[in-house]
Formats: C-alpha cells, structure tokens, sequence
C-alpha cells in the first residue's frame, strides 16, 4: 500500500441540467488535476436526485459517461460519482469507478431510499464492488447505504495487504441538511467499527425540490477523528491517507477477531 490522495468535490449540482453540471463539475474537477489519485462527486451529480428518470436518466453510451471517461484521462486520475442510469426498461442509481485509461467498473445502488420512493422508480443492486488503486482496497457506496452496517461489514481477508476486505469506505451522498447529523455520525460509526477509512461526498444548495443541502463532506480515520472536514459551502479539497497509520491501528487494535460470524441473504 502506498500514500492515497482523494479530492472531495462539493458542489451545488444543477436541477435537471446535465449540460450545466458537465460545465460545473468539469471546473471544479479541474483544480485537482495533477494533484490526486482519486477526485469524488456526489450522487446523481449530473442531475439531482430526482425521481423524475424520464427527465434526469442517462445511458452507458451517451453524453455523461463519455464526457466523464474524457475528463478522468485529462485530470489523469480516477473519478467517482453517481449518475441515474436507464438499462432496458429499468433505472439504476449507478456509481461510477472512471479510471484514467477509460476503463470503468460500477455499482449500483442497493438501498433505495424509500422515504422519497426511490423504490418505486429505480432498480436496486445486490453485489458490493471492492475497487484496487495504490494497494488501497476501496468499497465505494451510495448516500442510503451507509445507514446499513450488515452490508458495509468489513471482514478479515488474510491474502490482502491490509488484512481486511476494504480499507477505505467512501459514500457519495445527496444527504439533505435536516438530517446532518445521522450523516456526521454514520460515516464516524462506519470507520470506527469497521477499522477502516472514511470518505464522504456530499453536496450543497438547495435542490428542485426545495431540500437544503448542509454539505458536511469529510475524510475520516479508523479511530473515527476528521483529516479533513468541509463547510456548507462550494469546496474542493484534497486529503492524504497514510496506510502505515491505518495498519498501525488494526495491528494495535484487533478488534475484528472479535466478530460475530453472519451470512447475508439478498431479499
């Protein structure tokens, strides 16, 4: 495992407005050229959260995903971020894993947040991605996700270099302001119980339906303390993850040893 640098992107996504968001989201990406290994966006950052799929849907082979295969070879490093994908005749709220050399991997979103019927208008996913950058083991996730600690349980994984399934847990999020702090605390738990690294990605502003966006995006150790924590504000802010610090604390805290044992079955 080498040093990580992660780019937290917190912008004010544009309602319905992929081209916009293509411009926005360019810029700011474009600070951190030459700078990270790895630039996060939030969920559905080409459009909002919308359950207006007619309106807000791409496709695999349109104008959002070639544009963010360009801009990861021209910042020559991988992007993340979700965007509401439409295959056959369902929507998937898909992340995106875009690597430099235009190779991609993707995860769909598994809990649908119901509460605002994502459910009813989006196809969940039932596979876990774990993505390899700099020997780091990643487990990308999105906003609803992180609410689940069965699904995010990190196991002990003899042949990695880090012992574990994943070191570092990152959530792209649109994770509105009145519910900040299960947001704050959630992406704390997740590191603390899991012995691992947290990234998550929020946005700001207020969305077309009126929901304020408090931001709150932030880079957190096992122990659960911030390297780096965002305002509610338009930020772009890069953070450098130390794997001998990460592997210090699971040597020094084994915590996993004592774990309960479980199997996980789709519903």
């Amino acid at each position: 495992m080498q040093a990580l640098t992660v780019t937290l992107v917190q912008g004010a996504t544009r309602w319905h407005d992929a081209p916009a968001n293509r411009d926005y989201y360019g810029g700011l990406v474009r600070q951190a050229a030459g700078q990270s290994d790895l630039i996060v966006l939030p969920e559905t950052f080409l459009s909002g959260f919308s359950n207006d799929t007619g309106v807000s849907a791409e496709v695999m082979d349109g104008e959002g995903v070639t544009w963010l295969r360009a801009l990861a070879a021209e910042v020559g490093a991988v992007i993340c971020g979700s965007l509401a994908i439409r295959e056959g005749g369902t929507v998937f709220n898909r992340l995106l894993w875009m690597r430099p050399d235009g190779t991609h991997e993707q995860y769909d979103k598994r809990h649908l947040f119901r509460m605002a019927s994502e459910h009813t208008r989006y196809g969940g996913g039932d596979e876990r991605l774990i993505v390899e950058l700099n020997g780091w083991r990643i487990l990308p996730q999105v906003c609803y996700d992180l609410r689940f600690p069965v699904w995010l349980r990190n196991r002990r994984r003899e042949e990695a270099e880090g012992g574990m399934d994943y070191d570092l847990a990152l959530f792209v999020a649109n994770w509105p302001a009145p519910r900040r702090q299960p947001w704050r605390t959630l992406l704390r738990a997740r590191a603390i119980e899991n012995l691992c690294c947290v990234v998550g990605v929020n946005r700001v502003g207020v969305d077309g339906n009126d929901l304020p966006y408090a931001g709150d995006s932030v880079a957190i150790d096992p122990v659960g303390e911030p390297l780096l924590e965002l305002g509610a504000q338009e930020q772009v802010a890069t953070v450098r993850f130390d794997p001998a610090a990460l592997l210090a604390h699971r040597e020094r805290f084994p915590a996993w040893m004592d774990a309960d044992d479980f199997t996980l079955v789709n519903k």
